[in-house]
């Protein structure tokens, strides 16, 4: 999900890499999470951002969908090929709460932060999706794909 707020900044999580592990590994990675049997996409993204952000969205109501990646991941709890796809979501703000994260997920989000593109094209730490920056900058401007942009795959 790329969560934009009304400053034009784009929210990322804070993940451990591995999760419990150092604080000094660590990466930065858009909201989501995986899709549930008999789910929508856009079902999910929702589902995801309540649970993880403590955003209520409905479905119907999220931007459109603007990006995709996919490719082999081992993440320790979970190995195979992943997809990730992105929607757009504009919100004026949003106090971030992560009172729905399930054990493993607590285990890997240690924070947040609130990016502007400038601050993405020069961060010192890992930022997943890659590709981000270029994709968000063109996003901001109004520039909406009529199908999801292909990103490189992270992993």
């Amino acid at each position: 999900m790329l969560l934009v707020d009304g400053e034009q900044r784009i929210l990322l999580l804070r993940y451990l890499d591995p999760p419990g592990g150092p604080e000094d590994r660590h990466y930065w990675l858009t909201p989501g999470g995986g899709v549930n049997r008999r789910e929508t996409l856009a079902e999910a993204a929702s589902r995801e951002l309540r649970e993880e952000i403590g955003l209520v969205v409905a479905a119907a109501d999220l931007g459109p969908r603007v990006a995709v990646t996919s490719g082999y991941a081992d993440l320790g709890w979970a190995r195979g090929r992943f997809r990730d796809d992105f929607f757009l979501h504009r919100v004026a703000a949003h106090e971030v709460d992560f009172g729905g994260l399930d054990t493993i997920e607590t285990e890997m989000v240690t924070g947040y932060r609130w990016w502007t593109v400038d601050e993405l094209g020069t961060a010192g730490e890992p930022v997943y999706p890659l590709g981000l920056a270029p994709l968000l900058t063109g996003l901001l401007a109004g520039v909406i794909p009529s199908d999801p942009v292909p990103l490189p795959w992270h992993h």
